[in-house]
């Protein structure tokens, strides 16, 4: 302890009294408290930073290497078996919360060699005895056939390029040029066939073949050409793209048709993701976006758009009128820049759209909260999981059946999951601080409430929005293979076919058919019969007998 002596006005030196020192014990003590208040902040801001990057790194690793599914472990539900049967007393406990058996498939489907479809062609070749084998070996007469063992396999007979040769017929009147006459022999030849590029090399089937091999098979350009070399053909890369662009050309009237269809829904589903674009003006690479519009069951279109940037300027343009004469519901997710087009936010500009948030995007961030907070976010993913039975109950219904179920069933559940949350909350005395993943899980479910209560209050909308995230998956998939757009033009011509893509596969029709058949009509078809081409409406055009 250090002592402070006091110097008097003569120079001689006296102790401090006791209240003075006392005192300094004090504020030495103050100072200390100080000081280890501020080294337990930081120590606890270290550790909220340490925790947050082991949560991204996390994140980043199921990314890459962990599974994208969001299933919940059976066995790690049966800590809430009592919650499960309070919640959902109709729901069989066994088959909630059995845990699996041990090699049992997960999807429940059957395992085996699949059934060979009966509108394949085939060919059939047969195996007979030798002849020295058919004589009875007991009396030397001839066996007869008696039945057959039919054992069916699989044959693959590789594409074959075909040059076809449009030979065009003159015809003259052979008696008027014996004839002489003034105005000379009348020559007329044959007219010639529309073609989908003017004086272009390929054929509609060629075409089709690209269109799908890049857009639905995610083939890029330059794996085509060397495919086509296999086949003897040298074309260039950069004539296939030539081909792609001017195909979508010829489609776009078609493509603005199905973007007008799509602003007749009552409902529209929209996500977006990123993409690389080339510009000639950066040295590198800059970002652009898809969008993915979905129409509804009457207008079953999926519409791509391309924009350089992600601003709102996108969604606000193609949606631009629509619902203006009515009320209409829009599903994304939170991304602020649909925040113009919500009916109620301010600068709204579009019309009577209601927002209507996603439930899937609300439990991805209590699942990838599990790692900071177990208990609570498989606590959570048990309340979620039983709005979606409520979903696989209502699956069958008509839109007032499913209305009313969800009315019956989900809207008790959704208050029972923002009771519970909100008792997890600090604020309210709970375990869960606002700053940790499972507080911004939290948090992000509150902000978006009202929005993710939307879907019980109309069976035509859907609890999430994994539809336009699955229409979206294409791109990703199809980016780790292209990696970018050679320019923002391609990302016009992408768009288009993405969307003949998507559109056919959600009606369930062969792409390569359907362009095939739409490139060789669409130059010659009126275009006040031009609906007759969409994908739902399409009738393939009888085949042509040749001579």
């Amino acid at each position: 302890m250090c002592v402070l002596l006091g110097v008097t006005t003569d120079g001689s030196t006296t102790l401090p009294s006791a209240s003075d020192e006392l005192e300094q014990l004090r504020r030495e003590n103050q100072l200390l408290r100080a000081r280890q208040q501020q080294l337990t902040e930081a120590l606890a801001e270290q550790t909220r930073q340490r925790e947050k990057l082991e949560y991204q790194f996390q994140l980043l690793l199921r990314r890459f290497t962990g599974r994208s599914s969001e299933k919940l472990d059976k066995n790690q539900l049966a800590l809430f078996e009592k919650l499960l049967e309070e919640l959902a007393p109709t729901m069989s406990t066994e088959s909630a919360i059995a845990p699996m058996a041990p090699g049992a498939s997960v999807q429940g489907a059957a395992h085996g060699r699949r059934k060979i479809p009966a509108n394949l062609p085939r060919e059939q070749v047969i195996h007979d005895l030798p002849e020295e084998e058919k004589p009875c070996p007991c009396c030397g007469k001839m066996r007869c056939v008696i039945g057959k063992q039919v054992h069916e396999k699989l044959k693959w007979v590789p594409a074959k390029v075909t040059v076809i040769e449009h030979v065009r017929l003159t015809y003259a009147c052979r008696h008027c040029e014996q004839a002489a006459t003034p105005s000379g022999p009348q020559i007329v030849t044959a007219d010639q066939p529309l073609s989908p590029i003017e004086k272009g090399l390929a054929e509609p089937s060629l075409l089709a073949q690209v269109i799908v091999s890049k857009y639905s098979d995610h083939l890029p350009l330059h794996r085509l050409e060397r495919i086509l070399e296999r086949h003897g053909i040298d074309i260039a890369r950069s004539t296939m793209c030539d081909w792609m662009r001017d195909c979508a050309v010829l489609l776009k009237p078609l493509y603005a048709l199905m973007v007008k269809e799509v602003l007749q829904s009552k409902v529209i589903h929209t996500d977006d993701t990123s993409v690389q674009v080339l510009d000639k003006n950066l040295p590198q690479t800059r970002t652009g976006r898809f969008w993915v519009y979905l129409g509804d069951q009457d207008h079953p279109y999926a519409v791509f758009d391309h924009t350089a940037t992600r601003e709102r300027d996108g969604p606000m343009k193609f949606l631009n009128g629509w619902g203006r004469d009515r009320k209409v519901y829009l599903q994304a997710d939170a991304y602020g820049g649909y925040d113009g087009i919500y009916l109620g936010q301010a600068g709204s500009k579009i019309g009577n759209v209601i927002e209507v948030a996603c439930l899937a995007h609300c439990r991805r961030k209590f699942y990838d909260a599990q790692g900071s907070d177990s208990a609570t976010a498989t606590q959570a993913l048990a309340y979620i999981r039983l709005l979606y039975d409520v979903e696989d109950q209502a699956k069958e219904m008509t839109p007032p059946e499913r209305a009313a179920l969800r009315q019956e069933l989900a809207v008790p559940r959704l208050k029972e999951f923002r009771a519970w949350l909100e008792s997890r909350q600090a604020a309210h005395g709970g375990p869960v601080l606002p700053k940790s993943p499972m507080g911004q899980a939290i948090t992000y479910a509150f902000n978006q409430w009202d929005a993710l209560c939307v879907y019980t209050t109309d069976g035509d909308l859907d609890i999430d929005n994994n539809a336009a995230e699955r229409a979206l998956r294409r791109i990703a998939v199809g980016r780790s293979n292209w990696t970018f757009l050679g320019s923002e033009n391609g990302g016009h011509t992408a768009a288009i076919l993405y969307s003949f893509i998507a559109t056919c596969q959600r009606h369930r029709i062969n792409v390569f058919d359907y362009l095939c058949d739409v490139l060789t009509r669409i130059a010659a078809h009126p275009m006040n019969r031009l609906a007759e081409l969409l994908p739902n409406r399409w009738q393939p055009a009888p085949a042509t007998i040749s001579n």
